[in-house]
């Protein structure tokens, strides 16, 4: 008997609009709908007209529950898994159940779509050539400060997410952690009635946030600029290091120089010096 097929299906992460046409024509196709509750999935699945039988599949009854399902998909079904909002597994349930499917040797499908993250990192104004994504921190307050102390010196775009009951809390320990100038982007409720982004630094955002009820509501994303680049020579910025090297890779030294000071008005001898240890 031929396998099934196991499909990772996104949905809307709160606009109905945004669900795909792929993901309705696979969903109404397969045999069965693993959900993370399926009494929220239910209105989801009724509004595009989807009757599947669906199962359950959460944090609690995950390891246990992938092993059924796995066996399922071994008889010839075709499964999908679907999650509460977004993309599946992306801090949502669904890793157990497709780290057995590939073991099984079985053929695991993407059916991309909706993702917080990716809504959040596209609207952030922020770096998205590098991030790194921490999801939820630890709701005892103590770990949650350890883990952000360790990632202070990051240098690259870091994104998490958080619940309504712990924002404040959060915000507070990261302008703890971080300090009052390093650059924020809160996005909540993306793509709903109440969607809000906020930048600024994460003192303005903490008093934003704490000044406004109605911003302690919903669902956040919050991303924050990675710690900056620092010079590699004493007396010169980051662009006037790059402007040098790029006139040195055309230029003699003492003419990548001359025009660096011209470009840069940074001192000849400076430049002249971290050219020297260019070489």
């Amino acid at each position: 008997m031929k396998p099934g097929i196991l499909y990772i299906v996104a949905t809307p992460i709160g606009h109905l609009g945004d669900m795909t046409a792929r993901a309705i024509e696979t969903l109404r196709a397969v045999d069965i709908i693993a959900a993370e509750d399926t009494r929220h999935s239910q209105p989801l699945l009724r509004h595009f007209g989807i009757q599947k039988p669906l199962v359950s599949l959460h944090e609690h009854n995950e390891r246990e529950k992938s092993i059924d399902l796995i066996e399922e998909i071994k008889q010839g079904k075709n499964l999908a898994l679907i999650s509460d909002a977004g993309t599946p597994l992306i801090s949502d349930p669904g890793y157990h159940l497709v780290r057995l499917a590939t073991r099984a040797d079985l053929q695991v499908v993407p059916i991309p779509g909706p993702s917080a993250l990716i809504a959040a990192l596209s609207v952030s104004g922020l770096p998205t050539d590098r991030f790194q994504f921490e999801g939820f921190l630890s709701a005892k307050a103590s770990e949650r400060r350890r883990q952000l102390e360790d990632l202070v010196n990051a240098n690259r775009t870091l994104v998490f997410y958080e619940s309504p009951h712990r924002i404040i809390a959060t915000l507070t320990d990261m302008l703890t952690v971080f300090g009052s100038v390093r650059e924020a982007v809160i996005a909540r409720e993306l793509t709903k009635a109440f969607e809000t982004v906020q930048h600024g630094n994460l003192e303005r955002l903490l008093r934003f946030v704490e000044d406004s009820p109605n911003q302690q509501r919903g669902e956040f994303v919050i991303l924050i600029a990675g710690m900056p680049e620092k010079p590699s020579h004493p007396g010169l910025s980051l662009e006037a290091e790059r402007v040098l090297k790029i006139l040195l890779s055309a230029l003699s030294h003492k003419e990548a120089v001359s025009l660096a000071a011209k470009i840069t008005g940074v001192r000849k001898q400076i430049l002249y010096d971290y050219a020297l240890s260019l070489k």
